[in-house]
């Protein structure tokens, strides 16, 4: 069923993930092709709390953005209207549930949808909002590819060419100096970006969420490199990793938000070279995954969600999330895109692959 729009407005949320820009210019064109009116959210929802930071979107402010990283309307994962951070003077931060200001401001400004582009922080509080009778429109942007009800997020093949060609390039440094190199990648409690990028990159041991390892298995797998000749190991670590016997490793905690993960990758390294002996060195990727160009599969999937997001809206079709199921865009209610996160299952196709060339998970099978 169509419905009457005459404006609506977008903005991205969580981190950033290179295809943002993509999308932004597909929904305005999309739009203002339709005649509607696009007014631009900057950093999250907070120009929906503070409407001085909204901005009027049309063909000329989108154009030339689609190769470019980041995000024009820029981005925060410390903007949760339904807790949102508020520091008094003389008081600790707290948290405010500051939603119905949002929703008032989205009346009063006219805006008949909202696209919400984000990963499972901004999905769920986007099912939130659309509980509060806000028409709205998810996309899925996440590095972490960790979203269900979508065969992929955009930015995902961004951030595993970019740990692929870094992995590439520690090769040779890895084989000159005889060393073991540990790369930690993103990816937080999956290990999408890891297992893709560390079989892609030929890799000799893989150590994601989903396979707790056991540090001996990964030292026998390097020995018996060295005992045949090969006298180098890369290790590609996720930062989720954890230990048979222990847990994730963390950098500390901050309020309204999810631990920060960090430092698996060191560790793991540390217990290499005490074990092996062998010289072991620690890249920590960190958010270079996340900013510049996307490749051409995200430019081209983001552009496909911006405008498959219209189409929805024109159907009056809300409260859902636009999804890749190859070889169509769908749409997927955000309740179900938010139920669970998407891990690796272990039986997947490319854990086979990368078992079957000989790469250890740590965990001796």
């Amino acid at each position: 069923m169509s419905v009457q729009v005459r404006r609506i407005a977008v903005n991205t949320g969580g981190g950033d993930a290179p295809g943002l820009n993509a999308v932004i210019r597909s929904v305005v064109l999309a739009a203002t092709g339709r005649g509607w009116d696009v007014l631009g959210i900057q950093r999250g929802y907070a120009g929906l709390l503070d409407t001085n930071r909204i901005v009027q979107l049309d063909a000329k402010s989108v154009r030339g953005i689609t190769h470019l990283g980041g995000t024009i309307l820029g981005t925060t994962n410390k903007g949760d209207p339904f807790g949102y951070p508020v520091t008094l003077p003389g008081q600790p931060t707290t948290l405010v549930d500051r939603s119905d200001e949002v929703v008032a401001n989205v009346r009063r400004l006219g805006i008949d949808a909202l696209i919400a582009i984000g990963g499972d922080g901004s999905m769920r509080i986007a099912s939130r909002f659309a509980a509060k009778g806000v028409p709205i429109v998810g996309v899925p942007k996440t590095i972490d590819n960790d979203l269900t009800g979508t065969v992929a997020t955009f930015g995902f093949d961004t951030a595993v060419t970019v740990a692929t060609e870094a992995i590439d390039r520690l090769h040779s440094t890895a084989e000159a100096h005889e060393r073991v190199m540990v790369v930690e990648v993103m990816g937080r409690y999956a290990g999408w970006i890891a297992l893709n990028s560390g079989v892609a990159a030929t890799a000799d041991v893989i150590l994601i969420p989903e396979i707790p390892f056991d540090i001996e298995r990964v030292c026998d797998k390097i020995l018996d490199r060295e005992a045949r000749g090969r006298r180098f190991s890369i290790v590609v670590v996720a930062e989720g990793a954890r230990p048979v016997d222990g847990a994730m490793v963390t950098r500390g905690e901050e309020l309204g938000r999810e631990v920060r993960l960090g430092g698996i990758g060191e560790q793991v390294a540390a217990a290499i070279e005490e074990r092996t002996g062998k010289e072991t060195r620690t890249v920590v990727l960190g958010h270079i995954q996340r900013g510049g160009r996307p490749t051409t599969f995200d430019r081209l999937l983001a552009l496909r969600f911006g405008a498959a997001a219209v189409r929805l809206i024109e159907q009056g079709v809300f409260n859902h999330m636009v999804a890749l199921d190859p070889p169509v865009v769908r749409a997927v209610p955000l309740a179900e895109a938010t139920s669970r996160m998407k891990t690796v299952p272990l039986d997947s196709d490319t854990v086979m692959t990368a078992r079957d060339l000989g790469i250890s998970f740590g965990d001796g099978a």
